[in-house]
């Protein structure tokens, strides 16, 4: 009869955490417990010491949402960016991932998700009250929607276009289509249907 591995209680939990992670699996959760064991003082204690400031200090942002030890966050709070353009995300891990191209200066705004029925998401489940507070009282002049380019995404980039339809900001969104590098032949349709649709003057 099969009986499952016991380790002793406390690997036992920290094996039951690290596979609640993304990308880890119970196998998988079982190899980092490993390497953090047999690395106690150059990962483990200090990976325990960052855990608990990150804990204790990163907080979300009341304005956008950004994660920060400071409120408002580093990106609010930069005279030298401009606060006139919000770009909606659905993440942080969005956000982290525009301000890492570098080809984006102006304000966020991160809604926390995506609307979805299936799940039982609804508007009042994420930040967009809030988004439309921000876009009617303040000197907004652009709102660009860079909600995925999922069907619950698309949903919710409709639903904000429609909330905030009566403010004078210009609603624009991120183009979708083929992507720099990409071949024609390993596209999927609803790329190739969205790059079709999105073409411009050459």
């Amino acid at each position: 009869m099969y009986r499952k591995a016991s380790y002793g209680s406390e690997l036992d939990q920290l094996i039951q955490l690290l596979s609640k992670l993304p990308g880890l699996g119970p196998r998988s959760a079982r190899r980092a417990a490993l390497q953090l064991i047999k690395k106690k003082d150059t990962v483990m204690r200090p990976l325990s010491t960052a855990l608990a400031e990150v804990a204790e200090h990163v907080n979300p942002c009341s304005t956008c949402g950004n994660l920060d030890t400071s409120d408002p966050c580093h990106i609010c709070d930069n005279p030298g960016r401009d606060h006139s353009s919000i770009c909606v995300i659905e993440d942080v891990a969005d956000l982290w991932a525009l301000e890492r191209s570098g080809s984006y200066r102006g304000s966020y705004h991160v809604i926390g998700g995506t609307l979805s029925a299936l799940d039982g998401v609804g508007p009042d489940d994420l930040n967009i009250s809030s988004l439309v507070e921000r876009v009617r009282g303040g000197d907004i002049t652009e709102v660009i929607i860079a909600t995925n380019a999922t069907v619950d995404g698309q949903t919710t980039a409709h639903y904000i276009t429609d909330r905030l339809k009566d403010t004078a900001a210009m609603i624009s969104r991120l183009a979708h289509g083929v992507p720099v590098g990409g071949e024609l032949d390993y596209l999927d349709d609803g790329t190739l249907t969205a790059a079709l649709k999105s073409r411009r003057p050459f």
